[in-house]
């Protein structure tokens, strides 16, 4: 299913209602040039069986392109999501390979894991870099063997699983430190789509916003206000360090808060954009300016507290 944005398409999933996800996961804009450039290579990615990894800042629907690849795979089986921070280190061997029965004190049935789970599906593990080392190794064997061996058990299960990775992170900096496995990266490396913050995607904004506003909207039973020029404006300028998240509870508090028909710049409850650019500024100076001109700016900082 797709709702028109801005003349625009907005791509959401049949069973978007159904789904216990967030809204933010529900629906991905393909409109900035650099957006449609990352679907080309997605659907070229999908149909292949390779591993896929997505890097990703927090927040700007990593989880949403494994879905669509999913989608696109045609692959018969489910599609199971998996926080590898979620993972309790004492029990990772169980809960993702699983366990055969009487394994644990009071487990009578085996358990096929999150890797049994997705048999024949996609597998997606969302910031695979927190994954402990000894998991990472394991995870490797049973992707390049196509076979688990569930704790407790004597033979392997032959499993057919596409991994579908995701990190905010630099991998290839976590490798050289000694904290990834080096093989792993570069079995995942073979497919690799980098999704971009908000802010690198100016074109996606407004129809992000337009699409939660109309979902917020439908669920609060309100009528649907218009997004003014002005307010469209500010949210084009804004940095959204939080992404699509952010741009999310933006558009909820201004439903709540507007009173007419229209979303106003008021009602975004976003900073003063003047304010906003001096403070990039400053920080750019301190991040990257030269000694001179941070001693300078240290005195000036000085003199204000004085006032």
């Amino acid at each position: 299913m797709s709702i028109e944005t801005f003349g625009q398409p907005l791509l959401t999933f049949p069973d978007a209602e159904k789904s216990p996800l967030s809204i933010r996961a529900k629906a991905l804009v393909f409109i900035d040039p650099r957006s449609r450039q990352l679907r080309q290579a997605l659907e070229q990615l999908a149909p292949r069986e390779i591993s896929v990894l997505i890097r990703g800042d927090t927040g700007t629907g990593k989880e949403l392109l494994a879905r669509h690849i999913h989608r696109a795979s045609d692959r018969g089986g489910l599609f199971v999501s998996v926080n590898c921070g979620a993972i309790s280190p004492t029990y990772a061997d169980a809960e993702l390979f699983g366990y055969a029965a009487g394994s644990y004190s009071g487990s009578a049935s085996s358990r096929a894991g999150w890797f049994g789970s997705a048999n024949g599906g996609t597998l997606y593990l969302d910031e695979i870099g927190d994954l402990p080392l000894p998991i990472q190794i394991k995870l490797l064997a049973a992707l390049e063997n196509h076979e688990v061996t569930r704790v407790g058990a004597h033979q392997p299960s032959p499993v057919d699983v596409r991994l579908v990775a995701a990190t905010s992170i630099d991998l290839a900096k976590a490798v050289a430190a000694g904290k990834f496995h080096e093989r792993l990266y570069h079995y995942l490396s073979e497919g690799q789509l980098e999704l971009p913050g908000l802010r690198e995607r100016v074109g996606d904004i407004l129809s992000l916003a337009e699409y939660f506003l109309g979902i917020y909207s439908q669920r609060l039973d309100l009528p649907v206000p218009l997004i003014s020029e002005a307010a469209q404006a500010v949210l084009e300028r804004h940095s959204w360090p939080g992404n699509t998240r952010e741009l999310e509870n933006v558009i909820h508090f201004a439903l709540l808060v507007s009173t007419g028909d229209e979303i106003l710049p008021e009602h975004l409850n976003l900073p003063d954009e003047g304010l906003a650019q001096i403070e990039r500024q400053l920080q750019q100076i301190l991040d990257n300016g030269s000694a001179a001109e941070k001693e300078a700016l240290k005195q000036m900082l000085k003199q204000v507290d004085r006032l």
